[in-house]
């Protein structure tokens, strides 16, 4: 659990049965296990969520009396968790999004955290954070990015710790991740040495380990077989298929769809909630209005 006034960190042990739907709790477990969430208050939501409607609702709530008790972390971090089930079509989604950004800015402040905006093509940036460690010396440079859907703040414990143990962080979003996604419109692109190229020039680095969490950790790989200036890969839970993110019938759902995903798409949507949400945020990410158009420029 973090300590708001110090914004510290435990890792907490162990993965925990917070809801018998691997759904829900995954994501409850992915809040608890990088010290955003207190084990009571996931605990408690956990037995009250049927659907993502009432995740959404208890999530909130969550997020409501952790801001009343002053847990700005938690509070934050709740915003994140009810945003991740929210659908495009939802008005809320942008509302939480800024709610969690409103909040982790004024813990930034705390921290000496500088944001910065990278430009990218167009008019448009890739959000970037830097962490300077607090001794001098500087051990190395290490750049962070996650996955498919992440934001870089989620990434904030981690950050924190190698910059306390002598490591300059830079974390950013590449498109179709957080603000990247939400204030500049980008959608995703797995040309991923595009966006290297960018934070590269932008911050003059020539000698950089490069961190890439989930499907960033394919994302990163990528980028270093055109980019020479990243010397080092870390891959952390390398994601090569995002279909194994979901339970085995969506597993199966999502094979049939690619068979036949002209006849199959919006059944299989109605009948299992969860490959609807899965779409839905592939559509979303990819800026698509339409399954088959995602999936074209997905697999592309």
């Amino acid at each position: 659990m973090s300590n708001d006034s110090k914004n510290k960190f435990t890792s907490p042990i162990g993965y925990h049965n917070f809801h018998k739907d691997q759904t829900f709790n995954f994501q409850l477990n992915r809040w608890f296990s990088m010290g955003y969430a207190r084990f009571e208050d996931l605990k408690k939501a956990g037995q009250k969520i049927n659907s993502f409607e009432e995740w959404k609702t208890e999530i909130l709530k969550l997020a409501q009396v952790a801001i009343s008790e002053g847990r700005l972390m938690n509070t934050a971090f709740f915003y994140r968790a009810a945003e991740f089930f929210t659908t495009q079509e939802d008005p809320d989604k942008k509302f939480l999004y800024n709610k969690f950004i409103d909040c982790i800015d004024k813990i930034f402040k705390d921290d000496k955290i500088i944001r910065y905006e990278v430009p990218y093509i167009r008019d448009a940036f890739l959000p970037a954070i830097r962490i300077q460690p607090a001794d001098k010396e500087i051990k190395g440079t290490i750049v962070v990015h996650g996955g498919f859907d992440s934001f870089m703040e989620e990434l904030y414990s981690m950050l924190r710790y190698f910059s306390d143990h002598g490591y300059e962080l830079i974390a950013f979003e590449g498109p179709g991740q957080g603000g990247a996604r939400n204030k500049y419109g980008l959608e995703f692109d797995l040309e991923w040495e595009k966006s290297a190229k960018a934070i590269l020039n932008y911050f003059n680095l020539n000698d950089v380990t490069w961190y890439g969490i989930s499907m960033g950790g394919w994302l990163g790989l990528r980028a270093a077989a055109f980019e020479s200036r990243i010397k080092r890969v870390i891959a952390s839970s390398v994601s090569f298929d995002v279909i194994q993110y979901t339970n085995i019938v969506g597993q199966l759902l999502a094979k049939q769809f690619f068979r036949n995903f002209r006849n199959f798409t919006n059944r299989a949507m109605k009948k299992n909630l969860q490959y609807a949400w899965f779409v839905n945020n592939l559509m979303y990410i990819t800026k698509k209005d339409a399954p088959l158009k995602h999936l074209i420029s997905f697999c592309r």
